[in-house]
């Protein structure tokens, strides 16, 4: 086949809707990987006590660059080279990355599990509102009045959190800021304590960080997978489900977690607004959608 030939297929492809397969497969993929590095950081930075988050957030990245570089050198995976262009072109994408994988990375560390999720369910009101604003999206009361559950259940639970700590709430809000700013905008468009950690000559220890690496560039490319095939608020609502597990898991490891009776009743009442949320947003993204007409496509997808 010529190269006209599959310029030609690729526009069909990108102008016709992907299927109900590939959406959830995508969006399971990007809830497992998630979930996994969820857990692996926590062991790394509360059980090991690994004292820089930011160390931790560098080798997750150095370890994606090293992936794409090797790949693309292999012809496993295509992409430019570098262009000074491109970080102007790109922005503010790289400036928002950076900024959530840094402070979920600190947040992980100053708070339990189960608050840590909780806190992380901004992440879906503030992605819903840079969609309205943004890209002039509309919703349902339904999912107006989950998102108020989950806000009602998310300060009835800081209110009574035993462990309060301002400094993680204050790093996890951000990460929810930057988390809701980088998906909205993806779909638009060393510290010498750490050089002197004792756990370096823990295999188990080494594996965990390495693992977390590893992770971390399957969490990027999942999320960039699953806002390709589904939307922005569709990746959110999928680590919102994510999130319930990861809550209960922690309220029994990490060994962190300071049980109080309403502090119990605000994460459940946010888990219930979210799963409810999540439901009714994902019932409406895996509806068949009408084949896209390229005429009246907003986005000039041609290079």
């Amino acid at each position: 086949m010529t190269a006209g030939g599959r310029a030609e297929g690729s526009e069909a492809d990108a102008a016709r809707p992907p299927s109900r397969g590939a959406r959830v497969l995508s969006a399971l993929f990007y809830g497992a990987c998630s979930f996994l590095l969820v857990l692996v950081n926590k062991a790394l930075l509360t059980a090991y006590g690994f004292p820089s988050p930011i160390v931790l957030g560098i080798g997750q990245m150095a370890a994606t660059i090293m992936i794409l570089y090797v790949s693309k050198l292999n012809k496993i995976i295509h992409f430019p080279d570098f262009d000074k262009k491109i970080p102007i072109k790109l922005f503010p994408l790289p400036l928002l990355y950076v900024g959530n994988h840094l402070s979920g990375l600190s947040g992980t560390s100053k708070l339990s599990l189960p608050m840590f999720t909780v806190l992380r369910k901004f992440t879906i009101p503030l992605t819903l509102l840079l969609e309205t604003i943004v890209l002039g999206k509309q919703y349902s009361s339904s999912v107006v009045a989950s998102v108020f559950a989950i806000i009602l259940g998310a300060f009835i639970a800081a209110g009574s959190d035993l462990a309060f700590n301002l400094e993680g709430y204050i790093i996890v809000f951000l990460n929810d800021i930057f988390t809701a700013a980088n998906g909205v905008y993806t779909k638009q468009k060393m510290d010498p304590k750490a050089t002197e950690f004792n756990q370096w000559k823990n295999i188990l220890f080494v594996m965990q960080f390495l693992l977390s690496c590893f992770l971390g560039f399957l969490l990027m490319y999942s999320t960039v997978l699953c806002s390709y095939y589904n939307s922005a608020l569709t990746t959110a609502v999928v680590g919102a489900i994510k999130n319930v597990s990861v809550a209960y898991i922690g309220m029994f490891v990490g060994g962190d977690y300071i049980f109080s009776l309403l502090n119990f009743v605000g994460l459940n009442i946010c888990m219930a607004g979210g799963l409810r949320y999540s439901f009714l947003t994902l019932s409406s993204q895996l509806q068949p959608q009408p084949p896209r007409d390229e005429e009246s496509s907003p986005l000039d997808l041609k290079p």
